[in-house]
């Protein structure tokens, strides 16, 4: 009986061990290039970028969706919008090396909340809360319960409505009691890496993804079992939390623009982009052809114009989106850029950081 027991338990010894030894080299390959700010009984994590003297634009606060940490969006803009405004980059509670606090911030509404605190610890009275994916139904929530900090609202292909279906099985896998736990700490790491390749290609489909995305904003950060409870915990709220909440939306009046593309295959547009353009009054749907579920990477320029125009300039974003297009489809075939910089470069070089 001990030797059955042996023969069983070993190789699950062998992967939880080897998850822990990935752990800690996801970390040193991605250290945390953000600082941890008590924003009332656990940190929160994020890098802020302090007003600089030539700025044009109002604070920002970015917000990553689901699976991610804040060095996607660093990734996307910090180097566009260098010297233009004060920005906050923020790890989500429980995600990339945030603390999770409590168990309000299992949902968009908590998360919101504990950015409203980290951005009064800041100094941020308002600010333009930009929200991708995941990050959309956050940024929505922060326009709903945070009107008085939000100078606008800037939504990218984000996910915000209720919709037809459920999620993947392993979000539900990974939320269980024991069960869960076995799966994260044993099973989750050789696996993530095996479909990381594939998983990351595909939020970019149809679009080329960046060679160097992988290295420079650090996705095997939610393979850490606890990240990874966490990711899963919010994903599998997510739909009954919308349910009970979007029809709130129609009480945002913060200016708001909404980017989206009509091939994204991660979160459908004419569910959750449409769905509020029709319930924010005043807002802009931005709906650009051949884009998918990446409009911070891949129509950058389109962004920042967004932020721009929210900040009060004069900006057809139409036009711009159209633009796009023509851009897109001369694209269509590229191969990805070569790879550069690891995400601890992403540091910026002349910015202040505080």
């Amino acid at each position: 009986m001990l030797a059955i027991a042996s023969v069983i338990l070993a190789p699950i010894a062998a992967a939880i061990g080897y998850s822990s030894y990935k752990k800690r080299q996801f970390e040193a390959t991605c250290p945390n290039i953000g600082e941890l700010t008590d924003i009332g009984g656990y940190r929160l994590n994020a890098l802020h970028i302090a007003a600089p003297a030539t700025g044009d634009l109002p604070p920002l606060v970015f917000i990553h969706g689901a699976s991610g940490n804040l060095l996607d969006q660093v990734g996307a803009f910090l180097r566009p919008l260098h010297g233009r405004a004060e920005m906050l980059f923020i790890d989500r509670p429980g995600h990339g090396y945030s603390e999770r606090g409590g168990p309000e911030n299992a949902l968009p509404s908590g998360q919101a909340d504990a950015i409203a605190k980290l951005m009064e610890k800041r100094g941020i009275k308002r600010a333009i809360i930009v929200g991708h994916s995941f990050g959309g139904a956050i940024a929505a929530a922060f326009g709903v319960r945070h009107p008085e900090k939000t100078e606008g609202l800037l939504f990218l292909a984000p996910a915000t409505h209720p919709w037809p279906g459920g999620i993947d099985w392993y979000y539900h896998l990974a939320a269980m009691p024991v069960l869960g736990w076995l799966f994260t700490h044993a099973i989750v790491v050789p696996i993530g890496l095996q479909r990381l390749e594939r998983a990351t290609m595909n939020v970019f489909r149809p679009n080329p993804r960046p060679a160097d995305y992988i290295a420079k904003t650090g996705p095997t950060l939610v393979l850490r079992p606890r990240a990874f409870y966490n990711n899963a915990v919010d994903c599998t709220r997510l739909l009954a939390y919308l349910k009970a909440h979007s029809p709130q939306y129609s009480r945002i009046t913060a200016p708001t623009v909404i980017i989206t593309g009509d091939s994204d295959g991660i979160v459908w547009e004419h569910i959750h982009s449409q769905g509020l353009a029709r319930d924010i009054a005043g807002s802009e749907l931005v709906k650009i052809r051949g884009l998918g579920h990446k409009p911070d990477y891949v129509v950058t320029d389109v962004a920042v114009a967004a932020m721009e125009k929210i900040g009060g300039a004069a900006r057809d974003l139409q036009a711009a989106a159209r633009q796009a297009e023509r851009r897109l489809l001369n694209q269509q075939g590229a191969q990805p850029t070569e790879p550069a910089a690891p995400c601890e470069e992403l540091t910026p070089p002349v910015a202040t950081v505080t």
